[in-house]
């Protein structure tokens, strides 16, 4: 095929991809077009349907019920037998609503509430008083209502029950419909609908005999399909009037209409596009195998060497021969291989020749000539007596001694942030705060130098255990501004902090064995410093340069 020819990957997948994609786009408003029609419409309205029919059946049922109880009431032989109490006689009349109405129950009360004659329920009360919904009936002409324990005394068990109460003679006649398993299913079959009733605590009570009791869980004012067994049913949660007048109750009814004939029409017609998508998929593969063999291989190889590179593994990936842009990226990443190896051939180069933290700034790109003002904390320390130390040593083992002794110190130094700035001899220039400054560098450069100073001790242990003489060294430690940047030349600079701070530092380390102290500090340092450390001042000395005297202290040890 043509399209197999072209040469960017963009342009083959959407060869690879646009006819499937077209085929199906064509379908979909068919397919939307049945699940709307058919399914939605469908169920949608069938469930309203069913409501407006199931709430005209109640109120036609309940109507007949109150027509019913209002000729019984008219009756004055009933009036009579309620009025004298006499059971036998208020039966016989209710024997002829039964014959009409087979499934209510009948009570008939005296004037103080007392129950003395009724049909049903299995436990019938003694008193209007141990039904709820009955303890307060007046002496209105009618009350149309709800018992949620139906009209048999609280805990006997009964379903909810709708009820008409009827002031006659001087008591009542109260007629109570049972709302159970047969009630709903015969409503249920008048509609072709399963129903269920929820009670106040949400929990499905009576229901038809092929009510889809699971979906009871799911149900919702609004209605959802819900696939119980083979059949499929459109499920709605309803509010029925179980009364006229009343005004509301904590009863609520699930009504599930079978939509199983809708949805088997809606699965044929999604088979036969899915069947239709199979022949087109199946087309696009065999056009695209070939081509997305050589992507997917080619893809693989990138992805490996890329998780290669997160571990600091540079491996390249082979050369493609694909005419696109994996070609390219496959060139592209291999020179990026190339340059990852050289930085880190220089950032290793460079590591032994300065600190991490230049390094870093270096490797950012700032390497222009000129530099910024920065306060930093400038620490010097020294090897006194040092020119008779080498005299007196072959020039060998004077490096071993240097390397061993600047290890130990550099170490300490780079630990609490400090750069090493550079060698001096036997000396180091440590800077805390250049190139990227903190707000605590000087309370890190004197636990540096009181942490080098117990190394000190540990080193001169070893070395007098070797047969050598031990170290005494002088730290000078000044918090001060300086210009801190890249100084020298186009061809040749370096990293440095310049200024009169950092002649102030030297002067310090410089006047330690003047005064017999090992570890001295300006005011400004100490100032910086002193919540957290032990010192005691020392003396004003004059440096060089600077007009007024600095204030020096020593350093003891660290505040507990």
């Amino acid at each position: 095929m043509s399209f197999l020819r072209l040469r960017t990957v963009r342009a083959k997948l959407i060869a690879l991809v646009v006819l499937p994609i077209l085929l199906v786009a064509c379908m979909l408003p068919l397919l939307a077009s049945l699940l709307h029609d058919e399914l939605v419409e469908a169920s949608s309205e069938r469930l309203v349907e069913a409501e407006r029919s199931f709430q005209s059946e109640l109120d036609d049922d309940f109507r007949l019920l109150a027509l019913a109880l209002r000729g019984m009431t008219a009756d004055p032989e009933l009036r009579r037998a309620i009025d004298e109490r006499d059971g036998p006689a208020a039966l016989r009349l209710a024997r002829l609503l039964e014959e009409v109405h087979p499934r209510v129950d009948v009570l008939f009360a005296d004037a103080s509430g007392s129950i003395f004659a009724g049909i049903g329920p299995s436990r019938r009360p003694v008193t209007l008083g141990e039904v709820p919904a009955l303890a307060n009936l007046s002496r209105e002409i009618e009350v149309h209502d709800v018992a949620l324990h139906g009209c048999a005394p609280l805990g006997a068990g009964q379903s909810p029950a709708r009820f008409i109460a009827r002031a006659a003679g001087t008591g009542h006649i109260v007629i109570c419909e049972p709302i159970d398993d047969h009630y709903l299913d015969e409503f249920g079959r008048a509609l072709r609908l399963e129903l269920g009733l929820l009670g106040h605590d949400g929990r499905l009570g009576a229901h038809s005999d092929g009510f889809p009791t699971a979906a009871s869980r799911h149900a919702s004012e609004t209605f959802q399909l819900y696939d119980h067994g083979a059949r499929t049913f459109a499920v709605a949660r309803i509010r029925p009037r179980l009364a006229e007048g009343h005004q509301g109750t904590p009863l609520s009814v699930i009504a599930a209409t079978d939509v199983t004939s809708i949805r088997q029409t809606v699965v044929r017609h999604v088979l036969f596009l899915l069947a239709f998508i199979l022949i087109v998929a199946v087309i696009a593969i065999a056009a695209g195998g070939r081509v997305a063999f050589v992507m997917s291989d080619a893809l693989t190889h990138v992805i490996a060497a890329f998780r290669k590179l997160e571990q600091r593994d540079y491996v390249r990936v082979p050369e493609m021969k694909t005419s696109d842009e994996l070609e390219h990226l496959a060139t592209g990443f291999n020179a990026m291989v190339e340059g990852l190896e050289e930085r880190d051939r220089l950032r290793t180069t460079f590591g032994k020749y300065m600190t991490a933290a230049v390094v870093d700034h270096l490797m950012l790109g700032d390497v222009e000539l000129g530099g910024k003002t920065l306060k930093v904390t400038i620490l010097f320390t020294d090897i006194r007596g040092f020119t008779g130390i080498s005299e007196n040593m072959e020039a060998h083992a004077l490096v071993a001694l240097l390397n061993e002794y600047f290890g130990e110190m550099v170490k300490i130094l780079m630990a609490h942030g400090g750069v090493v700035d550079k060698y001096i001899g036997d000396a180091i220039m440590a800077v805390f705060g250049a190139p990227v400054s903190k707000p605590d560098d000087a309370e890190r450069a004197v636990r540096a130098a009181i942490e080098m100073r117990e190394a000190l001790a540990k080193l001169n242990e070893r070395l007098v255990a070797r047969g050598q003489k031990p170290l005494e060294t002088g730290i000078g430690i000044h918090t001060g501004e300086v210009v801190a940047g890249n100084i020298g030349s186009d061809d040749r600079m370096e990293y440095t902090v310049i200024g009169d701070s950092v002649n102030l530092a030297s002067r310090l380390e410089t006047a330690t064995k003047e005064l017999d102290v090992n570890l001295l500090v300006s005011v400004d340092t100490w100032e910086a410093t002193k919540a957290h450390f032990v010192g005691r001042p020392i003396r004003e000395i004059t440096v060089k340069g600077r007009q007024q005297p600095v204030m020096t202290y020593e350093v003891t040890g660290v505040r507990t």
